[in-house]
């Protein structure tokens, strides 16, 4: 099948000289740590946004989260309930609690439509990079996950890669467990686009302009984008520990679900 969109309801091609805060949060899930200990490194060049990782940048929730990691992430939602409540997105574990509360932040948060990245990542085989797009949980089971397209870097080999794409039910049981990593054949250096036509309970998945595959039982309620670059410090290799991450992103864009896929 091709894509078939309605209009353009939301573009981000990065060509400020900052980020556009009205649009996107540029801390990963802060409500678990803070937004100083969560803050993304980025810069915004050559009309992209590029994501990294530098040596120094600190774990996120250090002595909590394991495996260890660091991110570097935007999202365009986020809220939480108030210091030592439960109430926040994308608990990573039974019994977490707020450390810093967060103002309700909402972005482009759709329900349903065509949502594309173009972008190239630079990863080792201990990072990664994702764009999924995640319900905002103002209800606690609105939680399911989207993924547009998601690549670990020990997958990575010369003209393939693996691109994880699909469905997560996180803790929403109407969405079902579909993911699939798809080896492709292209160069993870080069700009690609990583697409999702969602409608009508249906997301299908495509790859510079190519169906890749179709889930059915995507989540029926808003969504949040979640873009961002992962070092995993314990698939170290040997001395793998000096290289940054990138994702390098040239635009995100969004239209609205056209009328033959809704009537």
């Amino acid at each position: 099948m091709s894509a078939t969109r309605g209009d353009l309801v939301f573009e981000d091609d990065f060509e400020a000289s900052s980020l556009d805060q009205s649009a996107w949060s540029p801390y990963y899930l802060p409500q678990w740590s803070s937004r100083a200990a969560s803050a993304a490194t980025y810069r915004l060049s050559d009309s992209c946004l590029t994501l990294s990782i530098p040596p120094d940048q600190g774990l996120w929730c250090s002595g909590d989260h394991k495996p260890d990691l660091r991110v570097s992430g935007i999202q365009s939602g986020n809220y939480s309930g108030p210091v030592g409540s439960a109430v926040g997105q994308q608990p990573y574990r039974e019994g977490l609690v707020v450390r810093e509360e967060q103002e309700a932040f909402w972005g482009w948060t759709p329900n349903g439509g065509y949502v594309e990245l173009c972008a190239r990542a630079d990863i080792s085989p201990r990072s990664m990079v994702s764009l999924w797009m995640v319900g905002l949980e103002d209800q606690p089971e609105r939680c399911g996950e989207i993924c547009v397209m998601e690549v670990f870097g020990d997958t990575v080999a010369p003209g393939s890669a693996a691109v994880g794409m699909g469905l997560k039910t996180i803790h929403d049981p109407a969405v079902p467990q579909d993911f699939e990593a798809v080896r492709l054949p292209l160069d993870l250096a080069d700009f690609h686009t990583y697409a999702v036509q969602w409608a009508s309970g249906e997301a299908t998945y495509f790859v510079d302009g190519a169906p890749i595959r179709s889930c059915s039982g995507a989540p029926s309620y808003p969504v949040q984008l979640m873009l961002a670059v992962f070092d995993f410090p314990e698939r170290s290799v040997g001395d793998d520990g000096r290289l940054v991450p990138t994702f390098t992103v040239d635009y995100i864009r969004g239209w609205n679900v056209a009328e033959e896929l809704v009537a």
